[in-house]
């Protein structure tokens, strides 16, 4: 089972920048899919990003299209989440997921492995 290790939230102004790292290690699969999730105060759970494990396809959310972009380091099996244009609405905790492709990727994608999440504030 693959184990998942997010880093890089914090406190950024509106229309600052911010990058979120996800190490992974553990038992993976060139199948698999990794990406972002996250979820703000009193709101459920939503797709950001992900990415295939080769990194050959993304996806992404249409509130965050055009200002992140999630990439992956194979060398390092790190996932990164580049955020720029940050809003106020982009506030909430960010969790890296991995997993088989249940659902495809993209919004329906139904991860089975979870990190711990990190939180994103943007503050004016």
């Amino acid at each position: 089972q693959v184990q998942l290790v997010e880093s890089g939230g914090g406190l950024v102004q509106v229309g600052g920048s911010l990058r979120l790292s996800c190490e992974a290690s553990g038992t993976t699969s060139s199948t698999y899919i990794i990406g972002w999730f996250r979820q703000a105060p009193g709101k459920e759970r939503e797709f950001v990003a992900a990415i295939s494990w080769a990194g050959r396809r993304t996806a992404y959310a249409d509130s965050v299209k055009d200002r992140f972009t999630i990439s992956k380091d194979n060398a390092k099996s790190t996932l990164y989440l580049q955020m720029n244009t940050l809003k106020f609405d982009d506030t909430a905790v960010y969790y890296c997921a991995a997993g088989a492709p249940w659902g495809g990727l993209g919004p329906d994608w139904k991860p089975e492995t979870w990190g711990q999440g990190t939180q994103v504030t943007v503050s004016s």
